[in-house]
């Protein structure tokens, strides 16, 4: 972009759009352009809704600013100036005015949703001579200069990056003065000598004077609001939401209506429906003679405005009729911003409101009931990482009935927490990475605590409400929380909080439960979850619509059965190494590795057979009849022993050898780099015992459970096959080992059992068309496969990947979610090459990437006929598998 000779970008298309009565110029221009607020706003003042008028700088602006290395477009400041001009002439005030100024919230708003990660400034254009205006036309002096004190804080705070503390030991002092402790009973002559406290605190810290010119004010204050898109907490944000490809944010510049005029006006934040439980009833709060900072950030505890009516009747039937109106015309549950100046509703923001998971699944399917939207529509609402809270533990309820209850606060976002006590957000970060779980515990938080609270167990806060910054962001993560807990005196210096007369600190446990609002003592026990009614209707239409089949990774009867309560429509992938870790096990492989010849080592696997037989009887019966693919064993052999001396020697005595004897053969097994080493089928074709005994194991479960009248179909399958020649030559064994079991067994009935293979290597997938020749199925072990296409090891990625994620060399983890651009074409190309071989081969995918909603938009399009994930993952899949078919794009995932 051209720079102008001042230095500053050339100027854009149209950077200024107004909304008001005079005219709304921003209605259908989208939220790239405008942001979310801005084109709510327009939508708003076109639908007929009391919203003070004002404009939209676009998103373009801010790109463009940051392109000019931080400096205003040419032109702005001249639309911006033409804009006003006709604020004025509608609301008939003047910006910066002596008598009756017109003043300005400044407002960030961009594409996409970032609660309170980016700047606000309010009463913007106030200055000494317009508050003594200000004051003489609303005849409200205190009203007047509580609105100048509040724009030099902010002001300083926001555009100067001053501490807010330094502004709060002033107000202290001024509240010493006038012997009083809340804010609001300070009379108008204190908040006077606060403003000239203020503006001295401002001039020692910055070296200038506050500035006069209202014009001044707000282009500094637009270029703050630009520049808060790149802090660090909203590129941290960002990138934990995975936020990309926006220009920047928008800026909104409203005229100014007040809360803070007496008992008659008031400011408040609800949500058209409980973002907690996703009830149809309108929920919020609100305070009396207050402005909107004060009840986002959480500094006073708000009213719930259920207890609106007890002070203004007419104002709470006025929001249901708001609510009602914005549920028509967005069809979505809305998250509203509103103030009441002296007995006047003006709605200051709308946007489609956070939620957990739970209120996301019942607001869908209500929404349905209700005629607003239909079954495709409800399924695509849903995020389907969100199905994750649905799934997680909550405390027994006779376990909660007996804890000691500390404390009660407000149930801010639902969930079950338990962790130690940590004071500081880096502290979090800190010991979380170290392993332990911690509850964040703030008296408020603030934007710069995000990285904390992302990795926190929960967040516990002493004051705020329902509709606080640590309320919104924590449900928006499905992250637990308790807010307002105003029993708990939290002190952060000596790290501990007080409650009741009792003291806890870093090295204590206590438990959150964010649906009840309870602070307890110690380690409450937890139970699963139990899924019916909206749950259960939401997956029924999911599964109407998905093409993709779900499957779930499951080693144990348990988890098979859990995962097949949960939807999966069979095994993907058994890994019978598990298995053999178990107690009464474990000695048997040890002493089948320690073996110095194939007879010892048939012996000590004679004795593991009825154990493996036994498993996959367990997992046959809970799966009934649905596939179940059994890997052989893939691990190399030297993870089934102990490498420390102690452990050696223990093994050692159990076994009735020599320590050193299980030292020796712990170093000949050892590998430079076993990933690549002496694993998978290359077992198979060194000890082709083992694969014998695994199989055998496997039809003999198989024949049980048919003359029990269980069905079994299991699914064999060779792991990290590079060449057909191996595949090749292990089939064979596979075959021959199949039929001498149904022989010995004497089975005469059918026993369709599928040989196949795990693509897990480059030259697999390269190759797959050779390779298909000999199987049955492929299923793509995408761990693997991801390892050896970046050359990373999935082990050791942690040293390096948060400097890639950081820097945008990687947009993700790509052991999270697929690296469709590269590891993708090679899945792929194995798709496309097998079934050039043999067309009807059955694909599936079977790593972690199984449960990943973009993963699975990458499965759909690669053609492949499953995906198998966790037991937990499997609802996330299956409404995942969904989306993708009814066209939800991979970057709305």
């Amino acid at each position: 972009m051209a720079k102008t000779a001042r230095g500053q970008a050339a100027k854009p298309a149209k950077m200024v759009y107004y909304f008001g009565k005079t005219k709304t110029e921003g209605k259908g221009l989208g939220k790239p352009l405008l942001g979310g607020k801005g084109v709510n706003l327009a939508e708003m003042t076109s639908i007929g809704l009391p919203v003070p008028p004002g404009f939209t700088i676009t998103t373009e602006v801010c790109d463009q600013y940051y392109k000019a290395g931080k400096k205003l477009p040419a032109g702005l400041m001249d639309e911006v100036h033409q804009t006003i001009a006709i604020l004025e002439k509608e609301l008939g005030k003047k910006f910066g005015d002596d008598e009756n100024p017109l003043l300005f919230s400044v407002r960030s708003g961009a594409a996409v949703s970032m609660p309170g990660m980016m700047n606000t400034i309010l009463n913007l254009g106030l200055n000494d001579a317009a508050t003594e205006g200000l004051a003489n036309a609303t005849k409200n002096p205190r009203f007047a200069y509580d609105a100048y004190r509040r724009l030099i804080n902010m002001f300083g705070d926001v555009v100067m990056e001053m501490d807010h503390h330094q502004f709060e030991t002033a107000f202290d002092k001024i509240k010493q003065k006038y012997k009083v402790t809340e804010d609001t009973d300070v009379p108008a002559e204190g908040l006077k000598d606060l403003c000239d406290a203020y503006k001295a605190v401002f001039k020692k810290h910055t070296g200038q004077e506050f500035p006069q010119d209202p014009y001044r004010q707000l282009e500094l204050a637009i270029e703050a609001v630009f520049g808060s898109w790149n802090t660090n907490r909203a590129v941290r944000y960002r990138q934990i939401e995975n936020i990309r490809g926006l220009l920047g944010t928008a800026v909104n510049v409203q005229s100014m209506v007040y809360g803070n005029m007496g008992d008659d006006s008031g400011t408040g934040v609800a949500f058209t429906r409980n973002p907690n439980t996703g009830e149809n009833k309108f929920f919020g709060e609100f305070l009396i003679n207050a402005q909107g900072e004060d009840v986002v950030a959480g500094i006073r505890t708000p009213l719930p405005v259920a207890e609106m009516p007890k002070w203004n009747k007419e104002i709470h039937k006025e929001l249901l009729e708001v609510k009602e109106t914005l549920e028509t015309h967005y069809k979505e549950m809305q998250d509203i911003e509103f103030t009441i100046e002296r007995g006047k509703l003006f709605m200051l923001q709308t946007r489609t409101g956070k939620r957990t998971g739970v209120a996301a699944v019942k607001i869908a399917v209500d929404m349905v009931k209700e005629g607003l939207i239909d079954e495709k529509t409800a399924v695509l609402r849903v995020p389907a990482n969100d199905l994750t809270q649905l799934l997680l533990p909550s405390f027994k309820t006779t376990a909660r009935n007996a804890a000691d209850v500390l404390a009660r606060g407000l149930p801010a976002s639902p969930g079950a927490a338990v962790g130690k006590l940590a004071f500081t957000a880096e502290e979090v970060k800190e010991r979380a990475a170290a392993g332990e779980k911690v509850i964040l515990v703030r008296r408020e938080t603030s934007p710069e605590d995000v990285e904390g609270m992302h990795a926190a167990a929960g967040i516990l806060t002493s004051t705020g409400g329902m509709t606080s910054h640590a309320a919104v962001v924590a449900r928006g993560w499905g992250k637990c929380c308790v807010a307002g807990a105003g029993e708990i005196s939290i002190n952060e210096k000596a790290k501990k909080i007080t409650v009741g007369g009792k003291s806890f600190g870093v090295k204590d446990t206590i438990s959150l439960d964010g649906t009840t609002g309870e602070v307890m003592v110690g380690e409450v026990e937890t139970q699963e979850p139990t899924l019916a009614g909206d749950f259960r209707k939401l997956m029924e239409w999911a599964d109407q619509y998905r093409r993709l089949r779900v499957r779930t990774n499951a080693d144990t009867p348990a988890d098979s059965k859990r995962a097949r309560d949960f939807g999966a429509e069979g095994i993907g992938l058994c890994r019978t190494e598990h298995m053999f870790f178990e107690s009464d096990r474990i000695m048997h492989i040890r002493s089948m590795i320690l073996a110095n010849n194939e007879d010892d080592r048939r012996k000590a696997l004679k004795k593991l057979l009825p154990f493996q037989r036994k498993d996959f009887e367990g997992i046959f019966k809970a799966m009934q009849g649905l596939p179940v693919t059994i890997r052989l064993l893939d691990p190399p052999l030297h993870e089934f022993l102990p490498h420390d001396a102690k452990a050696q020697k223990e093994m050692a005595e159990e076994l009735g050898i020599k320590p050193a004897e299980v030292k020796a053969r712990a170093e000949q097994l050892h590998e430079q780099n076993p990933m690549l080493g002496h694993r998978g089928c290359r077992l198979s074709v060194t000890y082709p015992e083992i694969l014998e005994m695994q199989v055998r194991a496997i039809v003999e479960a198989a024949i049980n459970c048919a003359k029990k009248g269980t069905a079994a179909e299991p699914e064999i399958m060779i792991p990290l096959v590079g060449t057909a020649a191996e595949l090749e030559l292990l089939r064979k064994q596979v075959e021959a080992t199949i039929e001498q079991t149904k022989k010995d067994k004497k089975h005469e009935g059918d026993l369709p059992i599928l040989i196949g293979t795990m693509i897990e290597i480059p030259r697999a997938a390269l190759t797959a068309d050779q390779i298909a020749e000999h199987a049955d199925f492929f299923s793509f072990g995408t761990n693997d496969l991801t390892q050896l296409t970046f050359g990373y090891s999935r082990d050791d990625v942690g040293t390096f990947l948060p400097d890639y994620l950081a820097q945008d060399i990687l947009h993700v983890d790509p052991f999270q979610s697929l690296d469709a651009t590269g590891v993708g074409q090679l899945v792929e190309m194995g798709v496309s090459k097998g079934r050039t071989e043999k067309q009807k081969l059955k694909c599936g995918i079977c790593g972690e990437h199984g449960g990943d909603p973009a993963s699975i938009h990458f499965c759909d399009g690669a053609g492949l006929d499953y995906v198998s994930c966790s037991p937990f993952r499997v609802p996330i899949a299956r409404l995942a598998a969904a989306q993708v078919a009814l066209g939800k794009k991979v970057s709305d995932m």
